[in-house]
């Protein structure tokens, strides 16, 4: 149980972290990548948690939700990283029908499905910010230009912690001006 209360306190830092050095606002999009068994020491896949996984999903839903950002959860290869979300954040984007399970989709995005108000699946997102836990390759799902955010936290556990922002992509070469608010 200690484990798990020191995750929770890992995962909430982080959140809070990247809403700030993202400069994320309301109705931006976190894409989350999260192996459960990688958190526990184990091989990607090998050990998956779904007790573990809505703990996972639980802490950054809080923090998220409470600065109405979406998280979109990425399932695991087994459904070809599809991402799980809020039907308002998924308007203009084609659904699949799939439902997320331990075994194929993962632990967090199956916590993911069951505890959204409305939870659909997309094949792809283009997110604003993200968060990988252990390594799960969460950058098909960012927009375009991806920038890493460095994090005082560097792991979940035993999984290292990646996370990324996203910018627009600058054009029209060396005498164009930029908008220093949007990089």
């Amino acid at each position: 149980m200690e484990f798990i209360e020191e995750i929770k306190i890992q995962l909430k830092k982080s959140a809070e972290e990247l809403v700030e050095k993202a400069n994320l606002k309301c109705g931006d999009i976190v894409v989350v990548g999260c192996s459960s068994s990688e958190i526990l020491g184990d091989n990607m896949g090998t050990n998956s948690s779904p007790e573990l996984g809505e703990q996972v999903f639980l802490a950054l839903n809080e923090v998220f939700k409470a600065k109405d950002i979406f998280v979109a959860a990425q399932c695991c290869e087994h459904l070809n990283r599809a991402i799980i979300v809020e039907k308002e954040a998924a308007k203009n984007l084609e659904w699949v029908n799939v439902i997320p399970v331990p075994k194929a989709g993962g632990s967090f995005a199956t916590a993911a499905y069951k505890h959204f108000k409305n939870p659909v699946a997309v094949e792809s997102i283009k997110a604003d910010a993200g968060l990988d836990i252990g390594g799960v390759l969460i950058g098909m799902h960012l927009k375009n230009v991806a920038v890493p955010v460095k994090l005082s936290e560097k792991s979940i556990g035993n999984a290292l912690l990646l996370a990324a922002r996203t910018r627009p992509k600058f054009i029209g070469g060396v005498r164009a001006n930029y908008n220093e608010n949007l990089i």
